[in-house]
């Protein structure tokens, strides 16, 4: 089974641009999980522009599924932030200050020793660890020599050549997913993700562990309703 893990940072940014506090994101994420979510992902970033640090906090109260934090070890406050949280996973990103959204994965051949100084102590927290990667098997393999327990495979390149050339597209991401598999690493896979491209990349990579999908799965619930479009995600990862 594919866990389908919901992004909530545009809930967040929503509620952000007016103050106050709605719509309330605890009820969202609590939503999401009575609507069939399998897990609860977010991703503060230091300017605190969609997820607050606060907000990770009081998640972390209420969060029964599986709840994945997402960011950059280079920042001590997102390190701390996780330590004292504790999710089930940690999905290390490597996104530039003032980022709009992620836009690549990890060069973890140049950075493998910089990735296991800060894995070690998540594993040791008891934290599984994910590593962000593109679709190259030698990322795959720099992941996994910095001791990570999963790498999340950057889905955007997928996403950009589904709707042209969906056998091109997909071709790096099995080869990546193979190599993971070969090297018994666990496997996400995130970003632009949606109700069109979703089927053909869990059946293309049948044994994905999870996927986190945020804001076309928002976008779609303008149109269908959040209790309506996480079970159609679902049928998507279920073949149906």
């Amino acid at each position: 089974m594919t866990r389908l893990s919901v992004n909530i940072n545009k809930i967040a940014t929503l509620r952000n641009s007016r103050g106050g506090n709605n719509p309330d994101l605890v009820k969202v994420a609590l939503d999401c999980e009575r609507f069939g979510a399998q897990g609860i992902t977010v991703h503060p970033r230091p300017d605190e522009r969609h997820i607050r640090y606060r907000d990770v906090y009081d998640l972390k109260e209420v969060v029964t599924t599986e709840f994945n934090i997402e960011g950059n070890p280079s920042e001590e406050k997102f390190v701390k932030l996780v330590l004292e949280v504790k999710p089930a996973q940690v999905t290390l990103v490597p996104d530039a200050l003032g980022a709009l959204t992620s836009d690549a994965g990890w060069d973890t051949v140049l950075h493998r020793e910089r990735l296991s100084r800060w894995i070690d102590p998540f594993k040791s927290a008891g934290i599984r660890v994910s590593v962000f990667v593109n679709p190259d098997p030698r990322m795959v393999e720099g992941a996994k020599a910095s001791g990570a327990d999963r790498i999340e495979l950057y889905t955007e390149p997928y996403a950009a050549h589904y709707h042209t050339d969906r056998a091109g597209a997909v071709a790096p991401f099995v080869e990546a997913a193979e190599k993971a598999r070969d090297a018994g690493l666990g496997l996400n896979a995130g970003h632009d993700l949606d109700l069109h491209n979703l089927a053909f990349l869990k059946s293309s990579i049948p044994w994905l562990d999870e996927v986190s999908i945020g804001h076309a799965l928002i976008c779609d619930a303008l149109y269908y309703g959040l209790e309506n479009v996480i079970p159609m995600y679902l049928r998507q990862l279920d073949g149906q």
